[in-house]
């Protein structure tokens, strides 16, 4: 498996503009013969989508949503970073691009990581013209807020609303080219495989959510934009639909899949309040600005918290972190509340849970500036418990929420399959072990609307493209396939539902491979997760027929990705033999107990090639090296 990254020569700070300029690209004439296949329809999909239809290419576009405005990139709550300086607290895209690559504990490549903090800029100008109503001063200036792993404000936000608004804003631009005739948009379609033909990726097949029927689509290039794998641990904060199925299925058709164990769980979640629960929900980081996160100085202390004197109470990121506080960044975060609560200090049913408090910032702004800021995550916390954050501190737990993982891609967000590009969520390329707040949708718009649209034109006329009607036999090969797996599990007829399946894996792999790895625990989760999967596939119980609506058999096959994948992330968590970011394998860490990398047999990315269902698979390196970054010991201390 070749995995050249393409990285150009040159300085770091150059080599962005001179690929660019190096670059071929297609005679605007030549655009409308080329048809385009983009996956997903969040910010990554949907910036991609319009971006591509602008500049003349034909563009299908699928989502399995009921509309392209219902990808889960509208979940998103705090905010979108860029390296502006509005604010002359001394950002700069240096500073952005050092943050972001400190924030993944120096597992990211370099190169990657400053294209991202140079596009961060252009982003915010784009958003502004197609008018996304961030949040401005009094004088009509925008705002910046800070978010965690920095030490400036260049969080750029819509109240606690910036995902959904960067998406109107991406869709009202797709809107436009489907008006034109250059988007074809396939709502309520899920793709299910990638169809190579002579080691180029040249087409998908969808089937149709709604009549259960199974189409080809062929193409020039496939783009994927779907999202991360968080659901594998079933109880996260992404959407019950979210899944893993594109990307696992061109990991077997031969992409490579990268990183697998780095997974990000998020500090401000609701707790899990019971065994009914099906999905969690996240409150945004941006809360850690004015909130201050505390638990009571001893354990068995279960006064109210409005009776706990401040001399009882501990402030543990304020005390273990004193220079970034309560904007440690989220895997710091994430393992510190999980420490108090091992040690009998958790709030709550449970003791799984921790207390955000707004007192000090209501006494400090007054309640209507706090409502200004964060109402709608008030009001959204305050329909879920039925407590009011305004008048006592907010119970918030870690849970699963990003992946840094995702499908390798080269400098050109080209993945191991020529002509299949990876963005957004869905590729590992820019956050290394873990991500920063508010990167998520910088990233993704910056894949779609600023990277993609260069590197995609450069495959295309750099590459003969020949006709591939779906009549081939490589596109009925695929098909048959998927009507094969389809039809199995219609006939199985057992006794237990996908759901069931699910909920077992997701518990199997937060006990094991959670927040805290240790190698026992991993090679317990290996050692059962293929007994799991063996019962699935002899009980699992998927009622109606593949034609027509049909969600059970919808859900069973993401499920039968997860427990396939499963495998794979245990595998890439075992190998990892040490520390970094989010991936915290126990045997690892610091006497104070923070992540120990080990740089000498570990800096590089884990890209795993597909090798059958049950078998090991390949392992593949790419050394990671720095130019302009030295490697320390990540401190926030």
């Amino acid at each position: 498996m070749n995995l050249d990254p393409h990285v150009p020569s040159g300085p770091l700070a150059q080599k962005w503009d001179k690929h660019r300029f190096e670059m071929k690209l297609v005679n605007p004439a030549n655009k409308r013969k080329f048809r385009i296949l983009i996956v997903g329809t969040g910010l990554a999909g949907g910036s991609a989508a319009a971006s591509l239809a602008e500049l003349g290419y034909n563009v299908e576009s699928f989502c399995f949503q009921d509309s392209s405005r219902r990808a889960h990139s509208i979940a998103a709550q705090g905010g979108i970073n860029a390296a502006k300086n509005y604010q002359n607290d001394g950002d700069s895209i240096r500073r952005l691009f050092y943050d972001t690559i400190k924030g993944g504990d120096f597992r990211s490549r370099e190169a990657n990581v400053y294209r991202l903090a140079q596009v961060s800029v252009n982003i915010i100008d784009q958003c502004v013209a197609q008018g996304v109503p961030f949040a401005r001063e009094y004088g009509g200036l925008l705002f910046n807020r800070s978010f965690g792993g920095a030490q400036v404000s260049r969080t750029f936000y819509c109240r606690g609303q910036t995902g959904q608004q960067l998406l109107l804003g991406a869709y009202q631009a797709m809107s436009r080219q489907v008006r034109a005739g250059r988007i074809k948009m396939h709502p309520r379609s899920e793709m299910l495989d990638v169809v190579v033909v002579d080691g180029r990726a040249r087409g998908i097949i969808v089937r149709d959510l709604v009549t259960g029927q199974i189409q080809s689509y062929s193409g020039d290039a496939v783009v994927l934009a779907t999202g991360g794998y968080s659901p594998v641990f079933f109880l996260s904060t992404n959407a019950k639909g979210c899944n893993v199925t594109a990307g696992y299925r061109a990991y077997k058709r031969g992409a490579a899949f990268a990183n697998p164990c780095y997974t990000q769980i998020h500090p401000t979640c609701i707790p899990v309040t019971g065994d009914y629960q099906s999905k969690l929900t996240l409150m945004s980081e941006s809360l850690r600005n004015d909130g201050r996160i505390w638990v009571p100085r001893d354990g068995g202390d279960h006064r109210p918290p409005q009776e706990i004197p401040e001399a009882d109470r501990d402030y543990y990121l304020e005390r273990k972190y004193p220079s970034f506080g309560n904007l440690a960044p989220r895997d710091i975060a994430s393992r510190a509340a999980k420490e108090v609560c091992d040690e009998g200090r958790g709030v709550g049913e449970g003791g799984r849970g921790v207390y955000l408090d707004f007192k000090d910032a209501i006494a400090r702004l007054g309640e209507h500036t706090i409502r200004e800021r964060y109402s709608n995550l008030f009001d959204m916390y305050h329909h879920i418990t039925s407590e009011n954050p305004y008048k006592a501190p907010m119970r918030i737990y870690p849970a699963p929420h990003y992946t840094m993982g995702g499908l390798w891609v080269d400098y050109n967000l080209m993945s191991s399959i020529p002509g299949l590009f990876v963005v957004g969520e869905a590729n590992f390329s820019d956050h290394g072990a873990n991500r920063l707040g508010a990167s998520a949708l910088m990233q993704g718009l910056a894949d779609g609307y600023f990277v993609l649209p260069y590197t995609l034109s450069n495959y295309l006329a750099s590459t003969k493209q020949t006709p591939t009607p779906v009549e081939g036999e490589d596109f009925k090969r695929c098909e048959a396939e998927v009507r094969e797996q389809l039809q199995r599990l219609l006939s199985i007829k057992g006794k237990r539902s996908a759901q069931s399946f699910h909920r077992q894996l997701g518990k199997l792999m937060w006990d094991q491979c959670g927040m805290a790895r240790s190698e026992q625990s991993l090679k317990k989760a290996l050692n059962e997760i293929p007994a799991i999967r063996d019962e699935f596939w002899h009980n699992v119980s998927v009622t109606g027929g593949e034609q027509g609506l049909n969600q059970e058999l919808e859900y069973a096959g993401r499920v039968a990705d997860f427990l396939e994948f499963a495998e794979l992330l245990c595998h890439d968590a075992l190998d990892r033999d040490e520390s970094c970011g989010a991936h915290f394998r126990i045997e690892h860490q610091t006497p104070d107990g923070e992540a120990e990398r080990n740089d000498e047999q570990y800096s590089y990315v884990s890209a795993w090639e597909y090798n059958g269902v049950g078998q090991a698979p390949t392992l593949h390196k790419e050394p990671l090296t720095f130019e302009e970054v030295h490697l320390s010991v990540r401190s926030y201390k």
